[in-house]
C-alpha cells in the first residue's frame, strides 16, 4: 500500500502505523471513505521518516511493533521540533493502566484500544485534527504579524509549540541545542512566572551573540504551567536605523543620538564613531533642531520614547 498523492489545502491526512497489513487496509479504506487522506508506515523507523517528510494532521500509532514500539517513536516525533505538534492516537491491545500511562508519557495525546472500532477511531480524529488545525491557524496568524511567539512547559522546558519565525530565531540563537543558554532561559522563566503570581515587575530575557540581541518577553502563564514567550531580534544597526526612519535623521545624527541614549559622552561618540567631538557636536546641535528639545537628556527621553514604542509594535 503506497501514500496518497496528497492536496493539503483540500484534506486533512492521517498517517497510519502498524505492523499488521489486515489493520492498515481496514483503517485505509474507513478513513478513505471519510474523505481523509491516508500515509501508512509499517514499522518505526519508516514512520517516523513518513512524518517529518509530510507532516500529515495526525497519527494512528499501533503500541507494539517488532523492533522500535510504538512508545520509542512517539517519543522521537515529540523530541523533534519539526513534528512534535503532531497529535498522536495510540492503537493497542493493552489496558493495564502502567502501558496507558506510559502512552501519555510517550507525549500521545490519546488512544484506542483493539480491535479498533472504525467509529470511535473517526471521531477521535475528527476531534484531536480540529484541535490541531485550530493551533496552526493561530500559529500562522501569529506569524503572519510578524510575531515569534513560543510556548513552554515550566516544569520541564519543552517547546509545546512555535511559530516559523520563534523556530529560527531560536534555532540561531542555538537557544535550545546550548544547555547554558536553555538553563539561563528556563531560570528566567520560572522567575517571571513566579513574578506574575505575586505582582512583581517581570524583565525581559536578552541573550546575546554578537552586535545582536535576542529578547524574550513572558506574555503569560497558563494554570497548567504553559507560558506564552515572545520573541524579538534587537540589534545596534536595527535600533539605528528605526530611529532614522522614525525621527527623520540622517544616518550620522542616529548613529550619534544611538549613543548618546547609551550615555557616551561627546568625547566617546567621537571615539567609537571616528570623528572629533567638534563634528559629534554639530551633529547634536541639528538632532535637537530636528526633535525640538534643547538638552541631551530631553533628547534622550524623547529617543527612548520612541524606541520604546517601536518595540511594543513589534510585539
Amino acid at each position: 500500500m503506497t501514500a496518497m498523492t496528497l492536496d493539503r489545502g483540500a484534506t486533512d491526512f492521517v498517517l497510519i502505523v502498524d505492523d499488521v497489513p489486515e489493520n492498515l487496509s481496514m483503517l485505509h479504506d474507513a478513513l478513505d471513505e471519510s474523505g481523509y487522506a491516508v500515509l501508512v508506515a509499517t514499522d518505526g523507523e519508516s514512520a517516523i521518516q513518513s512524518a517529518r517528510q509530510s507532516m500529515p494532521a495526525i497519527i494512528l500509532l499501533d503500541a507494539l511493533m517488532p523492533g522500535m514500539d510504538g512508545f520509542e517513536v512517539c517519543r522521537k516525533l515529540k523530541s523533534d521540533l519539526s513534528t512534535q505538534h503532531i497529535p498522536v492516537v495510540f492503537m493497542t491491545g493493552l489496558t493495564e493502566s502502567e502501558h496507558v500511562v506510559s502512552a501519555f508519557e510517550a507525549g500521545g495525546s490519546d488512544y484506542v484500544t483493539k480491535p479498533v472500532r472504525p467509529s470511535e477511531v473517526l471521531a477521535r480524529i475528527a476531534m484531536h485534527v480540529q484541535s490541531s488545525r485550530l493551533m496552526r491557524q493561530a500559529r500562522s496568524a501569529l506569524d503572519a504579524y510578524g510575531r515569534a511567539t513560543v510556548s513552554i512547559a515550566l516544569d520541564s522546558g519543552r517547546v509545546d509549540w512555535q511559530t516559523p519565525l520563534a523556530r529560527s530565531l531560536l534555532h540561531k540563537y542555538k537557544v535550545l541545542e546550548d544547555a547554558d543558554a536553555m538553563t539561563n532561559m528556563l531560570a528566567w522563566l520560572k522567575r517571571s512566572a513566579e513574578g506574575i503570581k505575586t505582582g512583581n515587575q517581570i524583565y525581559p530575557l536578552a541573550l546575546m551573540q554578537g552586535a545582536s540581541r535576542l529578547v524574550l518577553s513572558l506574555f503569560e502563564r497558563t494554570d497548567d504551567g504553559e507560558c506564552l514567550v515572545v520573541l524579538h531580534e534587537e540589534s545596534d544597526v536595527a535600533q539605528i536605523e528605526a530611529l532614522m526612519h522614525a525621527l527623520k535623521l540622517t544616518q550620522r545624527e542616529s548613529e550619534v543620538l544611538y549613543w548618546l541614549i547609551k550615555g557616551k559622552t561627546n568625547r566617546d561618540i567621537a571615539d567609537i564613531l571616528g570623528m572629533s567631538p567638534r563634528t559629534v557636536n554639530k551633529h547634536l546641535e541639528h538632532v535637537f533642531l530636528k526633535l525640538q528639545v534643547e538638552t541631551r537628556t530631553a533628547a534622550a527621553a524623547v529617543a527612548m520614547s520612541k524606541v520604546r514604542s517601536l518595540k511594543t509594535a513589534t510585539l
